[in-house]
């Protein structure tokens, strides 16, 4: 016998398979999952929340209020917060703003004119910081203004 009929043998036992050298008892492998790219993924996810939660914080202003002797005011009336931290920045209801844009705000924000302004000056805010607002607070035609204190410990 030679090559040619021992290959046409094989070809006809196959029943019309082609075979790249691989027997008929091997199996296909399974396939497997990649963990790395998967990781890879998640370590960005993972920054960019942590990159994102530090910029909420840095909005806000830190004030550490004055203290004085009294007592809290009974009446809850609808106020208007104006925040003025230790640097001078303002915030007005927690929106941090400029000096210049301070009364456009007020007049926006209180749409009748007997609505209470509270000033809440850091202890260490500058007086012309304070000054600004009182005057932001003057030219909104809002004349209700109090101050923000804490009691002492």
């Amino acid at each position: 016998m030679s090559w040619l009929s021992n290959l046409a043998i094989k070809t006809a036992t196959q029943k019309g398979s082609f075979s790249l050298g691989l027997s008929a008892r091997t199996q296909s492998p399974e396939p497997e999952i990649n963990l790395i790219p998967f990781i890879d993924v998640l370590l960005v996810v993972l920054i960019f929340l942590m990159i994102s939660t530090t910029f909420t914080h840095y909005q806000e202003l830190a004030i550490s209020l004055p203290t004085a002797n009294g007592s809290d005011n009974a009446s809850q009336t609808k106020q208007i917060h104006v925040a003025v931290s230790s640097d001078g920045r303002f915030a007005i209801n927690g929106r941090v703003t400029e000096r210049s844009q301070l009364a456009a705000i007020l007049n926006q924000d209180s749409p009748n004119k007997d609505m209470q302004v509270s000033i809440d000056a850091d202890a260490r805010a500058p007086h012309q910081a304070v000054m600004s607002a009182l005057e932001a607070a003057r030219d909104a035609n809002l004349s209700n203004i109090v101050f923000s204190t804490q009691t002492k410990k």
